[in-house]
């Protein structure tokens, strides 16, 4: 079986679905592919800051966003000892220090302002399998996938890798990787809020680590615990009970809901904590995109947003490049041009602000 389009998107993340829509918006021929089954797949970097919502905003897709489900943060603070020790508000004019959308909201707001284009199709349980290239050129110009267990063919003019941090697309075109590691990795967990919990970002020092706290739209609180790198397998080994007495020492409110679902290591989730730097974005007909091309760490909340204004940026450049046809090397190029540098200020500052994070406690003492 074959298929064409001229754009084939890998991976229906939130700047894949958002490049689908910009492109299914301006008469672009796409096919999105998606290796889960569904949308609602596990996902913790769930938060917009400005930057993402004034791409929403200027594409006209915020309200339907809002219309889906979110939680704007009232503030940010920073507790020691049990109390509050700083506090920062929404800038002047702002109406909230950031927001948390479940990617199953974001996604079925791009994918349901998509799916009525006719040039769009959306294909799920499809995961790419090689690479193909022109005989003569050598461009990429299309996948192999497998969908939903049937080998398929799909040609097109551009193929775009916007699947992850482990990128199928980014192995298969050989693309150089550098891995850089932050020194620490985390563990989530999620628990109900209790009542009267406000929409916030809390953070601590906890076991002289990183602890945050964010309200989550729907009644939770998504928990993030920074832990050396590498000690979970150690960590595993010991009881949980001195581990979570921490939590609750920092935010005692939250000891009933902690004790009855934090009991075991197996309520937490291991994320291996690396961002990536890789030796290019693009190539004859190939670009890849997001944490694909520029891996952040879950600090700041930069991935999603980063991955977003690449779709913005992207999206015009692709454009002009078919109404040209011309997908070469020098063309695409413009996009590496336009984003590496600020994805690598991003990047560092990230760094910055973990070695600095303690700072942000006025008595605490190493």
């Amino acid at each position: 079986m074959s298929l064409n389009a001229e754009v084939i998107i890998v991976g229906a993340g939130p700047g894949g679905a958002l490049l689908g829509y910009l492109l299914a918006a301006s008469g672009v021929e796409v096919i999105l592919l998606e290796r889960h089954a569904g949308i609602d797949k596990e996902f913790r970097g769930e938060h917009l800051n400005a930057q993402g919502e004034q791409i929403l905003r200027q594409h006209g897709l915020y309200g339907h966003v809002q219309q889906a489900g979110l939680l704007l943060m009232e503030r940010v603070e920073y507790f020691q000892q049990g109390r509050i020790v700083k506090t920062i508000l929404p800038a002047p004019g702002e109406q909230h220090t950031g927001i948390h959308v479940p990617q199953k909201n974001l996604l079925q707001a791009l994918i349901g302002q998509s799916l009525p284009y006719p040039n769009y199709r959306l294909m799920m349980d499809s995961s790419v399998t090689e690479l193909l290239h022109d005989p003569i050129s050598s461009a990429v110009n299309g996948v192999k996938v497998r969908h939903q267990g049937e080998e398929l063919t799909i040609n097109s003019k551009l193929v775009i890798g916007a699947d992850g941090r482990y990128s199928t697309v980014r192995k298969l075109a050989g693309i150089g990787t550098q891995i850089l590691k932050h020194g620490f990795d985390l563990l989530w967990a999620r628990i109900p809020a209790p009542k009267g919990w406000p929409a916030t970002v809390r953070m601590a020092l906890a076991k002289q680590a990183q602890l945050a706290l964010f309200s989550q739209q729907g009644g939770y609180i998504q928990i993030g615990w920074n832990i050396p790198q590498d000690s979970f397998p150690s960590l595993r080994k010991t009881p949980v009970e001195p581990f979570t007495e921490a939590l609750i020492e920092s935010f005692p409110e939250l000891e009933e809901k902690v004790r009855r679902h934090l009991r075991a290591w197996n309520d937490f989730v291991l994320l291996k904590v690396q961002s990536c730097v890789c030796d290019t974005w693009v190539q004859p007909g190939l670009v890849i995109m997001g944490d694909a091309a520029h891996t952040f760490s879950p600090t700041g909340a930069i991935g999603v947003n980063s991955a977003m204004k690449d779709a913005h940026v992207l999206a015009p450049l692709i454009i002009d490049a078919l109404h040209a046809d011309d997908t070469g090397l020098a063309r695409l190029k413009q996009f590496e041009q336009l984003r590496q540098q600020e994805t690598r200020a991003e990047l560092d500052s990230q760094f910055a602000r973990e070695s600095g994070f303690s700072g942000q406690f006025p008595a605490y003492q190493p």
